[in-house]
């Protein structure tokens, strides 16, 4: 009787390397492992008999080629490395992490207020709730950068068409609500998408572009263009004309 024998061929080819499983009858046996080696860069993939694929990234495999060329150059004039020591410290010394804008003093685990420990992308949750969470890193960042480009925006706007900002959006005629849902979010995506990966706002500044300075700015623009609306609202008129 025929017997049929599972060999398992190792084959490596462009940088994947791969596991399998082989059927072969008596007389057609494979004399042992195959290794077909050709260089190539990062991805180890291990296929088990199930058919079922495993990748992972292989030990030293960093990233290659212009772009990641100036992605580093970036970080590197960019980017400060926030640790938990330094944190720690700044919950301790700095007054307004000793409680709430509310007076209650943040505790570990609660819903709000969370100790900064927790509240940072670097050393707490990176879920959607969390940095979303009403004293996370999203909702303040993601609310005044998208005030100050609608304060911009509104301004330049009502010079040219002497719409207000309601009528901006929601006039028919115009394709104001599309830019606007396009917009938000565009600007949610990509502010979102640094925190979830573990990375605040405080860890980026570049010269007068600190975090402090855009918190400050879109606190302002968030005033301010909350103001305009409700101003045009009681004048129906554009306030910039």
């Amino acid at each position: 009787m025929a017997a049929t024998m599972m060999e398992m061929a190792s084959v490596k080819v462009v940088g994947l390397r791969a596991s399998l499983p082989v059927q072969n009858s008596v007389g057609k046996h494979l004399g042992g492992a195959r290794l077909a080696t050709i260089t190539s860069p990062k991805l180890m993939t291990s296929l088990a008999a199930g058919g079922r694929v495993r990748c992972e990234s292989s030990p030293g495999g960093g990233g290659k080629g212009p772009l990641a060329d100036v992605k580093r150059a970036v970080d590197g004039s960019t980017k400060q490395e926030i640790t938990k020591d330094d944190i720690l410290r700044n919950q301790e010394t700095n007054e307004s992490e000793k409680k709430s804008v509310f007076g209650a003093k943040p505790t570990s685990g609660s819903v709000y207020p969370r100790p900064e420990l927790e509240r940072r992308p670097e050393t707490g949750s990176k879920s959607f709730w969390s940095v979303m969470a009403f004293d996370g890193a999203a909702p303040e960042t993601i609310n005044g950068r998208l005030a100050m480009l609608g304060f911009a925006w509104a301004v330049l706007a009502e010079k040219l068409t002497g719409l207000t900002v309601v009528e901006q959006v929601f006039n028919p005629d115009t394709l104001g609500l599309v830019y606007f849902l396009g917009v938000v979010q565009l600007f949610t995506y990509a502010s979102l998408v640094p925190i979830m990966s573990g990375e605040s706002t405080d860890a980026r500044s570049f010269g007068p572009f600190t975090a402090k300075a855009e918190r400050w700015n879109g606190r302002l623009a968030m005033i301010g263009f909350s103001s305009l609306i409700i101003t045009e609202l009681i004048t129906h008129t554009a306030f910039f004309q």
